[in-house]
């Protein structure tokens, strides 16, 4: 029996001191929303996120998904199927949102992340198939992109302040570890076995 596909609220909330604030690190399959003055933290491979706010109230969140591969056995449209997930991980920071008291029409997006960074993963393009994703899905919610940084060959550290809205993204030309692959492998196998949790919408 497959495990239910969630996205989790980051627990990772620590105090840093190049910002002088506190921060939340999310990794795959987490989101984090909030209405403080602070920073959300995540550093992206294949993955994408989008850092939506209200621009209104500063109300803010970060989201990191990524679309499984489409080839397990996701019934008779793999590719649609799939989308099931990144729309999942959109609705829930959405939602999350609203419910912080967010307005969805003063909603606008920051996207980043899809870059072909992962060794067997380039086949399918998922990072391309992810960047293109995140673009289709704020399109149909009429929401809009006022800043993205999308494809590419590097991963990416990316700071997000949801009260002002500012981004910050560092381009890793050189990463001497693994563990960002070593994250995004464990999070694209756990997706081959999960189903996706909670209602979605298709559009």
């Amino acid at each position: 029996m497959s495990q239910m596909f969630e996205e989790q609220f980051a627990a990772n909330v620590y105090y840093d001191r190049t910002f002088d604030c506190d921060a939340a690190k999310i990794l795959p399959g987490e989101y984090y929303c909030t209405s403080r003055d602070m920073l959300i933290v995540t550093v992206l491979g294949s993955c994408v996120s989008a850092c939506i706010r209200d621009r209104m109230s500063g109300i803010g969140g970060m989201n990191h998904f990524m679309l499984p591969d489409g080839s397990g056995n996701d019934g008779n449209n793999p590719v649609s199927a799939s989308m099931r997930y990144g729309a999942y991980a959109m609705e829930v920071l959405i939602n999350q949102l609203l419910k912080l008291g967010a307005r969805r029409e003063n909603m606008e997006a920051k996207v980043f992340g899809g870059g072909s960074v992962l060794a067997g993963f380039t086949s399918i393009n998922v990072g391309e198939r992810n960047a293109q994703f995140v673009r289709d899905f704020l399109l149909m919610e009429n929401m809009r992109i006022t800043a993205e940084d999308l494809n590419d060959i590097y991963p990416r550290k990316v700071y997000f302040f949801p009260k002002t809205g500012k981004v910050l993204v560092k381009k890793l030309k050189q990463t001497h570890n693994d563990t960002l692959a070593m994250r995004e492998h464990a999070y694209a196998s756990r997706l081959k076995t999960s189903s996706v949790g909670g209602e979605v919408e298709l559009f």
